[in-house]
């Protein structure tokens, strides 16, 4: 079960569902919390997911071998983003990642700390780590893109272009909120995150996903580094081939009640939703200036010009990885 954030006690809290069980999805009014991100405002409680440490002298050399980027050099303070592969080049985990010079902090999926744990555990082996689970003392929060608000010293931060991740002692997190709100839901982030066709793990993923169907290549995955598991897919492909499925950004029909589920069939709309299954719905959302749309997974060799439905409704998409 997720850690359950003190913040679902503010005003017009009402709870995310699913795997995203322990923060708010709104707080009374989407398209306003929206607009406060989209102009650099409030913040999202991500007090849900996972925070794992990693300490030790050789930590940067260690993860170097384990994850899919470039970290043996990492310095203090830079934001990067890495997963984990199979065997077979599939995604396992994805870790949101930055080193403040003596600890390298992650945060991961809720509830997917533990298997990630265990992985790191098994690979030890004589190096000189430390790995630890800090969900229960350290609280992520975002603030948007533009923000002001200030950050509390010492606290590790991963600043990226769409915002600043900040791990905060959890015990910090409701005087943190009445400081600097308004708190945004957890819904109006994942609208901006579908707006910005930012991949997730277990939304636009599944158990047979590799890095180039997503467009992780560069910014999770870095192709000139040495060996980690699954790297004998991920050249392969890169060098030979391409990936059987690509995601693409759909603008959805705005008449529609209700948004297609995760999940959802996708065909092409000359041949009704009766027609042979191209891919599916990974995120839909209501965007306040876009209307509805979503992120989805179709074959590589749909045409990027064809009208599809997404189970009845008629979705246009948008490139996001090459075919």
């Amino acid at each position: 079960m997720n850690m359950k954030s003190p913040l679902l006690s503010l005003p017009g809290a009402v709870p995310a569902e699913g795997v995203d069980e322990g923060v708010a999805a709104h707080y009374g009014d989407l398209f306003r919390e929206q607009r406060a991100l989209a102009d650099g405002t409030g913040f999202v409680d991500l007090s849900h997911r996972g925070v794992v440490t990693v300490t030790g002298a050789d930590r940067l050399s260690w993860l170097h071998l384990l994850l899919t980027q470039h970290v043996s050099d990492l310095p203090p303070g830079r934001a990067t983003e890495a997963l984990i592969l199979s065997a077979n080049g599939h995604i396992e985990h994805a870790l949101y990642l930055v080193d403040d010079g003596e600890t390298m902090w992650a945060h991961v999926e809720p509830g997917t700390q533990d298997a990630l744990i265990a992985y790191l555990e098994s690979m030890k082996f004589f190096y000189r780590v430390e790995v630890a689970d800090r969900t229960a003392e350290f609280a992520v929060v975002h603030l948007p893109a533009g923000s002001i608000a200030a950050v509390p010293d010492g606290a590790a931060v991963r600043e990226t272009p769409h915002g600043r991740d900040v791990f905060l002692p959890r015990a910090d997190l409701s005087s943190y909120a009445e400081a600097h709100g308004p708190a945004v839901g957890l819904l109006a982030h994942e609208a901006l995150r579908v707006e910005h066709h930012l991949p997730r793990l277990a939304f636009e993923t599944d158990h047979r996903t590799i890095p180039h169907e997503l467009g992780w290549i560069g910014s999770a995955v870095h192709l000139q580094k040495g060996c980690y598991r699954g790297q004998e897919t991920v050249a392969r492909v890169q060098n030979l081939g391409k990936p059987p499925r690509r995601l693409v950004f759909l603008h959805l029909d705005g008449s529609e009640v209700h948004l297609p589920a995760h999940g959802t069939a996708l065909h092409l709309a000359a041949d009704g939703p009766e027609g042979r299954k191209l891919g599916f719905i990974t995120t839909s959302v209501r965007h306040h200036e876009l209307g509805p749309i979503a992120l989805a997974l179709i074959k590589r060799n749909v045409p990027v010009d064809a009208e599809l439905l997404a189970g009845t409704t008629a979705a246009a998409q948008e490139t996001v990885v090459e075919p």
